[in-house]
């Protein structure tokens, strides 16, 4: 039980603290790429607005960043003080990819940033510019290290265990940087950071329009976000579409838990839109569903199966089983017995050691679990379907919802009308925290669905955690809970305080009087 409590404070400090870091991440890949925008229209036109533009949001996005960053620190931190084993199991792979996130981007953006704020009186405007999408660059890159490591995670590839070091070790790096769940994950990732930015842009716009402030500024600000909003958040839909299909080749359970799949359908299989889990009579009440659809998604075909959860769980009965052969063999080779026989027995059966590992948290005896144990780490693979088949469909309704927003923005703005929608902006301002809501929820499907493995099919979540006490794990937590609370309180207060200013502040005067002349037309 005590180690129970260990697994589960420690699963809960970097879930918060991941959580958390990500409110800033997205705004921050987003912000970029509209900065670079704007300050790309400003270089070709030499329109003073323009220029304002960027100084103006790439002050929020400064405030942001610097959240970003110091909240990210913590996380690569706990790999050492929470997750020890974990690091020690996955080190050779995980390292390198922190480690090059580090050298080649993290650096990347503390230049560039630095240059980006104070370079403006001191670089040519096509220097400046260059910086500015540096930056962008260098956020995305960023993005790409970490979503590497997170995909390996997902789907590990390119490594294999090596029974003299108890460790996985990198066989192939081209294996590992290509993987395709990180890839799908990248772009989906940094597509849904660029909605962020776009609606933070749209609804911040929307409110000065609405307040009739700034409006010229506004009116640019608007059309550049819808613009981009619309073409980001379309391809979000579409990259969810293809990390549906990657899921239904790597991650069977996760997507038949999203789905509340209990059973294996003829195919094609249907997708549940609406109903209520009962995990413990394994069935969905009240079930709405779309034939068809959950066969396209998963398997692009309509022949093929998608397998519900019972079958699965009966699969991983008999690779937890196969788990049990491979730790005896681990054994016998750990204790001198390097036979042929054994070797070959031992790699036959060593890609399900970390089924056999889930038997860990029952028993220390793996060799000798009985019947009953099995079955229950066999449950243990299944996650709690109603938390994911919520969250999933929570994420979807906002993204349908930002769809509807931008593309009638988009439409308003090309028929030059938009600031006489007053509807559509009170939208845009109250669908401000979209993105944020559907980005958390997002992640938590990713990584709760993942459960119980730190390493998909490799390492299990309660062998991963450092030798800490309960104590230890709930002050920590305390901290953080205080310490991001107040870099919280800071952030909306300087992100309120610079909107309310306005880009007026800029330049006094300057928007006023081009107000006058937008309200006279």
């Amino acid at each position: 039980m005590f180690g129970d409590d260990v697994v589960m404070l420690s699963r809960m400090q970097f879930g918060l603290t991941a959580l958390y870091h990500f409110l800033f991440v997205p705004l921050t890949l987003g912000m970029t790429f509209i900065l670079g925008i704007m300050e790309s229209v400003y270089v070709m036109t030499g329109r003073e607005v323009y220029k304002d533009m960027t100084k103006f949001w790439g002050k929020l996005f400064g405030i942001n960043f610097a959240m970003g960053v110091t909240t990210g620190l913590t996380l690569e931190f706990q790999f050492g003080t929470n997750w020890a084993y974990y690091s020690h199991y996955v080190g050779d792979i995980f390292g390198p990819l922190l480690a090059s996130e580090g050298w080649m981007a993290f650096f990347l953006e503390s230049t560039f940033v630095g240059l980006f704020f104070f370079g403006w009186d001191k670089l040519t405007k096509v220097q400046h510019l260059v910086v500015t999408w540096l930056l962008a660059i260098g956020t995305s890159v960023s993005a790409l290290w970490i979503l590497i490591a997170n995909g390996w995670m997902q789907h590990p590839v390119g490594a294999e265990f090596n029974y003299e070091t108890l460790r996985m070790e990198m066989t192939s790096f081209a294996d590992v940087f290509f993987n395709p769940v990180a890839q799908v994950k990248f772009v989906h990732t940094v597509a849904a950071g660029y909605v962020t930015g776009s609606m933070f842009v749209l609804g911040v716009s929307s409110w000065y329009l609405l307040n009739k402030r700034d409006v010229g500024f506004a009116r640019r600000s608007f059309s550049i976000a819808s613009a981009f909003g619309l073409a980001s958040i379309l391809s979000v839909i579409v990259l969810g579409d293809e990390s549906g299909y990657t899921s239904g080749e790597t991650q069977k359970i996760k997507l038949a838990a999203i789905e509340a799949e209990w059973e294996t359908s003829p195919a094609p299989a249907s997708f549940t839109v609406f109903g209520l889990p009962d995990q413990e009579n394994e069935r969905t009440d009240l079930a709405v569903k779309v034939p068809y659809l959950l066969g396209l998604i998963a398997t692009r075909s309509i022949d093929e199966d998608v397998k519900g959860l019972k079958d699965l769980r009966n699969e991983s009965v008999e690779r937890i089983k196969s788990g049990m052969v491979a730790y005896a063999e681990l054994q016998k080779l750990r204790n001198g017995d390097n036979s042929e026989q054994t070797r070959q027995r031992f790699a036959a059966h060593k890609n399900d050691l970390g089924y056999g590992l889930l038997l860990k948290k029952y028993t220390d005896q793996v060799v000798d679990a009985d019947a009953e144990m099995i079955q229950k780490a066999a449950n243990d693979t299944i996650p709690k379907v109603a938390l994911l088949f919520w969250t999933f469909r929570i994420m979807v309704v906002c993204g349908f919802t930002m769809l509807f927003i931008f593309a009638t923005a988009f439409y308003h703005c090309a028929v030059r009308n938009a600031d006489q929608k007053r509807w559509l902006m009170r939208m845009a301002v109250w669908s401000i925290p979209l993105p944020w809501i559907a980005a958390e929820t997002g992640w938590f499907v990713a990584e709760y669905g993942r459960q119980p493995w730190t390493i998909s099919g490799v390492l299990p979540t309660h062998m991963s955690v450092s030798t800490l006490s309960i104590e230890q794990l709930w002050f920590s937590i305390g901290g953080f809970a205080l310490f991001y609370t107040i870099l919280l309180v800071i952030e909306l207060y300087l992100m309120f305080k610079y909107v309310r200013l306005g880009p007026s502040s800029l330049h006094t005067g300057r928007y006023y009087h081009e107000r006058l002349i937008a309200q006279s037309h």
